[in-house]
């Protein structure tokens, strides 16, 4: 047979859509991002969709008319680089789909915790630790953001500040107490 009709499979050549070590979004569960995370995803699909892509199509456009495709570096990464570019544009399609933008500000001034707060707690020794709670597709664990369905976060919802509230962790059962809530106050 020839290799032009066969298919090779690629390390990470998945036919899914979602991108490894992304998370998934769990049955029945809503979507739920802040304004600005909404913002950073649909700024991030513009710029694939008019900046990168187009390069890379040109580039391999470029690479194509110069003859021997199976030795051409150009081509061959160009072309990875546009399965990379377009699985991404499907997933950030997808999500930004099905996203349901929650603005925090509403909650400003309240001591509840809702989506979109940022919780400082403390453990049983005393030892304080503040948390954002964010959409699955915008939490960034460096900058203390958790995802709204991480297990401390399902935790701390709905509790007040002041209140003692369980957390499951590997180690077993904690108790932590939520010290302050706040959130962003709403734009003018």
């Amino acid at each position: 047979m020839n290799k032009a009709f066969t298919k090779e499979a690629e390390a990470g050549d998945e036919d899914d859509d979602d991108l490894p070590g992304l998370p998934a979004l769990p049955a029945g569960a809503r979507n739920y991002i802040t304004p600005a995370g909404y913002r950073r995803l649909r700024d991030e699909l513009m710029t694939l969709l008019d900046i990168e892509r187009p390069k890379i199509v040109e580039v391999v456009s470029w690479a194509a008319k110069n003859g021997d495709r199976s030795e051409n570096g150009d081509y061959l990464y160009g072309k990875k680089r546009l399965r990379e570019i377009d699985r991404r544009i499907r997933f950030l399609t997808k999500r930004l789909d099905i996203a349901e933008v929650a603005d925090p500000s509403a909650h400003h001034g309240s001591d509840q915790v809702f989506f979109g707060a940022t919780v400082t707690y403390a453990n049983a020794n005393g030892d304080e630790r503040t948390i954002t709670i964010k959409g699955i597709d915008e939490a960034d664990s460096l900058r203390g953001e958790v995802s709204w369905v991480a297990p401390i976060a399902r935790a701390l919802l709905k509790a007040r500040a002041g209140d003692e509230v369980l957390l499951q962790t590997p180690g077993g059962v904690e108790r932590i107490e939520v010290v302050e809530v706040r959130y962003p106050a709403p734009e003018r």
